[in-house]
């Protein structure tokens, strides 16, 4: 069977072996984080609704647990913020009571959780993976680019709100970009923030899949160590190496080969390989991490986007 809302299993650098959910179209979002790997929002919005059916996605997890062997976790992510569904907490209650062995995880913004509705159809989950990258203003609206309505005090306050409410774990991922977030100023608000928030992990990441603007820097691991000791909250790590997708049982060599196959051709953007695989960008995304830090692929930016294509040794 084909499935429409799933993806996966993917390796995942914090849940193991996850089977993914997406409730989202590509690419709707509160956001249009510059860094996004999933590429830029073509439909930014606060906006909840029934964005695909609540029944067909449970009738695809029902397919999927029963002719499949069970994944780590159940992770709410994919093209685009998973909360605006506003069905998510009703596909979240019928897997706790149908599959309860299995962990769920919701991958968010966090940007909607002013909506009481919104916290509270989370509050059956494992684990909250929600995002803070600014604590400033300027931050905010160049990092992040928020639906006009949304703020970075709001935000700050509605995490901490959150946090009240969710009796179950909490992992902050904060994103640092090179000239965007990782001057003094913002560093210590960050700080300031997630003490406040309390979360049971701070997660610490940078740049590995080209974003939405050409020319964005990841920062060095060296940066990322000290912004660890500068703040001293001892709940802080720094994600691992893209190359331990590898070691995952469910990282596929025919995946990775059709990958370099398709672009030895003709250079792809993400939606291209997508399409012409019939796999989710989500998915596509944990093999060209793993291709572009072996080498053997490389980027392009043209017109219509990131395009991926062989490596090209330098006396080409």
């Amino acid at each position: 069977m084909a499935y429409q809302y799933l993806f996966g299993p993917v390796p995942s650098r914090r849940l193991g072996i996850s089977l993914g959910v997406d409730l989202i179209p590509h690419k709707v979002c509160t956001l249009n984080c510059v860094y996004c790997e999933c590429g830029a929002t073509t439909d930014l919005t606060i906006s909840r609704r029934e964005y695909v059916p609540y029944k067909d996605v449970i009738k695809e997890l029902d397919h999927y647990l029963k002719h499949n062997p069970a994944p780590d976790y159940i992770t709410f992510s994919g093209s685009g913020e998973p909360t605006l569904n506003l069905y998510i907490g009703e596909v979240i209650a019928y897997i706790k009571e149908n599959h309860s062995k299995i962990k769920l995880a919701v991958l968010t913004n966090g940007t909607l959780f002013f909506d009481q509705e919104v916290r509270r159809s989370l509050l059956k989950a494992d684990v909250v993976l929600p995002s803070l990258d600014a604590a400033t203003r300027e931050a905010f609206l160049r990092l992040n680019r928020p639906y006009r309505d949304l703020d970075h005090l709001s935000h700050i306050e509605n995490l901490i709100a959150f946090r009240k409410e969710f009796k179950a774990k909490i992992w902050l991922e904060v994103f640092i970009l090179h000239d965007y977030n990782d001057d003094m100023d913002n560093l210590l608000a960050l700080k300031s923030a997630i003490e406040r928030i309390a979360p049971d992990r701070i997660q610490l990441n940078t740049l590995d899949r080209p974003g939405v603007l050409e020319g964005l820097q990841t920062v060095s691991m060296n940066k990322l160590l000290e912004i660890k000791k500068l703040w001293s909250l001892p709940q802080t790590e720094i994600i691992a190496a893209v190359l331990e997708r590898e070691r995952k049982a469910s990282f596929r060599k025919d995946i990775e080969n059709t990958i370099l196959e398709t672009v030895s051709r003709r250079p792809c953007t993400l939606m291209d390989l997508s399409q012409i695989l019939d796999l989710h960008v989500n998915e596509i995304n944990k093999y060209l991490s793993v291709l572009e830090t072996k080498n053997k692929i490389e980027t392009l930016n043209m017109q219509r986007g990131v395009f991926y294509q062989m490596k090209r040794s330098k006396n080409y």
